[in-house]
């Protein structure tokens, strides 16, 4: 004879819900600060190279 399953109750649901959302907080704040460590340069654990100039001018400076 066919039993129903059961079904997850609304408390675990929620649960495990909120606990979804704090892991994807956390990654967004880590995130932000990350590029805001690299917009100000003061990134002491990712390094990124800062290209201003761009190639194939010459700069009259230093001749």
């Amino acid at each position: 004879m066919a039993v129903p399953k059961k079904h997850t109750s609304i408390s675990k649901k929620h649960i495990r819900k909120n606990i979804l959302k704090r892991k994807r907080s956390w990654a967004a704040l880590k995130a932000f600060s990350l590029a805001q460590a690299l917009s100000t340069g003061n990134s002491k654990s990712f390094f990124a190279t800062n290209k201003k100039e761009k190639p194939g001018l010459i700069r009259l400076d230093l001749i």
